[in-house]
């Protein structure tokens, strides 16, 4: 009989601690910060986050749609252009703490190297490149302070992994996002701080389908991005925010420097 009420003892103490795992968040009580959050990517990686128990930090220059996520209760949406140092280094000083800090923020240009001008070349770097340094620099000492710290970046399969025509200076830029990642995960790895980033394939986003109606033939872009889809259909962003659900938690507290690809074999 003892041994029986120990067996049962132990069947009700799973039983409760497979319940307490089912309403615990894997996020619960993390602080994340991220940026371009108001649509794509960056919305359904926000909402992903609040669902999971993180108190988010949503940051984009487009205060109308990144509105739209006030309905939701652990999401703070605040208008942040992070290509500005005065604007990035204040909305750091108002956070006690971070734990994660998801750098989203990016623009791509259509063309080959003699299609970009300088001006164009500027704004890709400063957009998707140099906002990431201010982030990190700005949001990186508070972590130190904790001997904690998770940074994720936004890169590309468009980069150093591989050529992709028409995307010359929006590859070059994904790639410096690759190095910075890398870098910043070697220098502060034995300080407690993480770095990866995330490279995904063709992603079905606002920005995209913007992309392909400026075209002058929109039905044969559209026809072209699904054609070198080797799956059939592009990526979700809902499919991204998983991966970057499972890169600020504590599952992948072991992975650090790494490019995580997700684009249905593309590169391939």
């Amino acid at each position: 009989m003892a041994e029986t009420g120990i067996l049962d003892f132990l069947s009700a103490l799973l039983c409760v601690q497979t319940c307490l795992q089912c309403i615990m968040g894997r996020l619960d009580g993390k602080v994340i910060v991220l940026s371009a959050a108001a649509q794509g990517i960056g919305r359904a990686a926000a909402i992903a986050f609040a669902k999971e128990g993180a108190h988010v930090t949503a940051t984009d220059i487009n205060s109308e749609k990144l509105k739209e996520l006030d309905s939701y209760p652990s999401i703070k949406t605040k208008v942040v252009d992070v290509t500005k140092r005065d604007q990035v280094e204040a909305l750091a000083k108002e956070l006690d703490h971070v734990d994660v800090l998801f750098n989203v923020a990016g623009f791509v240009h259509h063309g080959t190297i003699l299609d970009c001008d300088e001006k164009d070349w500027d704004f890709t770097m400063s957009v998707n490149v140099r906002s990431m340094y201010l982030m990190i620099k700005a949001f990186l000492p508070k972590m130190l302070a904790r001997k904690t710290g998770n940074i994720i970046n936004m890169a590309s399969v468009a980069s150093s992994i591989k050529g992709v025509p028409q995307r010359c200076v929006y590859s070059t830029s994904k790639a410096a996002v690759i190095g910075l990642t890398k870098s910043v995960a070697a220098d502060f790895i034995e300080q407690g701080i993480r770095c990866n980033c995330i490279c995904p394939g063709t992603v079905d986003t606002p920005s995209l389908r913007d992309r392909i109606q400026a075209r002058p033939d929109p039905e044969q872009a559209l026809k072209d991005f699904l054609a070198r889809q080797k799956t059939g259909r592009m990526c979700t962003a809902e499919e991204v925010a998983h991966l970057c659900v499972y890169l600020a938690s504590d599952e992948s507290a072991y992975v650090t420097g790494t490019e995580h690809i997700i684009d249905g074999g593309w590169r391939l």
